[in-house]
């Protein structure tokens, strides 16, 4: 996938309440419930909630996508990682949520263009971010990987960092425990 220069779309809400940098730093502590949420699934057509895995580990997958056009270089190639890989979670009972702060339509596009097979959910207000603690630079919430049991107690986090941007797909699977 070509990296586009069309900067159209790029400049709304969203971006300038996302400018200033804010550093990735949850306070969710390993062992604790963490935030639940409810978001649309662009790929399933349907509103998901965190409590509809309850009794299965699920894998949150924060992703960086400024536009249907622009992608993250970092997180770009962790994102087709991940889906090439969606097989290999889902055969082990792991959901694999993407969530992106792209709007539905913009997202419609990425999961089309991306042939993506993983749920990808729209938090175009950037709640679930900020609820997670994320962060946030240059028009978007930074990036992250939170690992959560079946009784959706956090069990792994990876935060964004120039040194280390995402977790692999096999460090996630490596730190999934299976259902209870």
């Amino acid at each position: 996938m070509l990296i586009s220069t069309d900067f159209s779309g790029l400049f709304n809400q969203r971006f300038f309440n996302n400018l200033l940098p804010i550093p990735a730093t949850s306070r969710l502590q390993l062992g604790q419930s963490t935030p639940s949420f409810s978001l649309p699934d662009i790929r399933n057509k349907r509103t998901v909630s965190l409590s509809d895995y309850q009794g299965r580990p699920v894998i949150l997958a924060f992703t960086r996508i400024f536009t249907e056009k622009q992608y993250c270089p970092f997180c770009f190639p962790h994102i087709k990682a991940l889906n090439e890989q969606y097989e290999r979670f889902a055969e082990r009972g792991i959901e694999l949520l993407m969530i992106t702060s792209t709007d539905p339509e913009q997202s419609t596009i990425v999961v089309q263009d991306l042939g993506l097979k993983m749920p990808l959910l729209s938090d175009e207000s950037c709640q679930t971010f900020r609820a997670y603690g994320t962060g946030q630079a240059l028009g978007a919430p930074l990036p992250a990987q939170f690992v959560l049991d079946a009784q959706g107690r956090l069990r792994y986090r990876h935060l964004f960092s120039f040194i280390d941007h995402n977790a692999s797909p096999e460090k996630l699977l490596s730190r999934v425990q299976g259902p209870a």
